[in-house]
């Protein structure tokens, strides 16, 4: 089977640095599969990279290589990061993003050296893509760089209890479809409270008329807002951070 490299950027397609990253590793690792997984993360977005590294880095075979480069602070003191963690490498800054896998049992990191001839404002092309392309090669991690000890991780937000059994969360990202995603979880059912509106649990989106808003539990397990056939962070005016209340069902 052909090693895997995966791309997760802010770059958008328009201006050709996607293409950048892309000619290093065809150039470095031409007998690589290189999966693009978005390049549509909002600008700097660091919390919405790590929730989709959360969603996907474990879904790839043993000796993938992910790539993800949402880097505000390209080119200052933060780290340049190598993890091996559950037979996965992940490569990129250190500021958060590498989270998921970072908190795995028996990860390891290192701090990727930079090559005097890095442009200081493109570590995705002159760090991170070499980086990826000696991994998928079989280099061995501890090649790349010295043991970072202290990796910066960033955590999902803890719900806490409320009164009379409720539990309150918040809203903790919007998807492209206007879905509020919380940072909830409802094993059995009951409702959502949300910007004055309470809405009962249910099983998927088409169990309410077009136009009608829903609660219900999303494919990562956490329950989310949504709007049947449009927007519910558009119909609710509501964002991240948004506080999000969960009430068990009635006895």
């Amino acid at each position: 089977m052909r090693p895997t490299i995966t791309l997760l950027t802010d770059f958008g397609t328009a201006d050709g640095y996607v293409a950048e990253i892309k000619g290093v590793l065809a150039s470095t690792a031409p007998d690589a599969v290189v999966v693009d997984l978005s390049h549509d993360i909002p600008p700097q977005d660091i919390e919405t990279a790590r929730l989709a590294v959360a969603r996907y880095w474990r879904r790839f075979p043993a000796g993938t290589v992910h790539v993800v480069v949402v880097d505000p602070g390209v080119g200052s003191a933060r780290a340049a990061l190598a993890v091996s963690s559950e037979g996965r490498f992940l490569v990129g800054p250190d500021n958060g993003v590498l989270s998921p896998s970072l908190l795995a049992g028996g990860s390891r990191t290192v701090s990727l050296r930079v090559p005097a001839l890095a442009a200081p404002t493109f570590h995705g092309r002159d760090v991170f893509a070499p980086a990826a392309a000696s991994l998928v090669g079989g280099m061995s991690i501890d090649t790349l760089g010295a043991a970072c000890l202290d990796p910066v991780i960033r955590r999902t937000p803890e719900a806490r209890r409320g009164d009379n059994g409720s539990v309150i969360g918040e809203v903790i990202a919007i998807d492209r479809f206007g879905n509020a995603i919380s940072n909830l979880i409802a094993p059995r059912g009951g409702s959502v409270e949300i910007s004055g509106r309470v809405l009962p649990i249910m099983r998927t989106y088409a169990d309410t008329p077009v136009g009608q808003l829903v609660a219900l539990v999303g494919s990562s397990g956490f329950v989310e807002v949504a709007q049947r056939d449009g927007s519910a962070a558009r119909a609710l005016v509501i964002a991240r951070g948004t506080p999000v209340v969960l009430r068990p069902p009635r006895a």
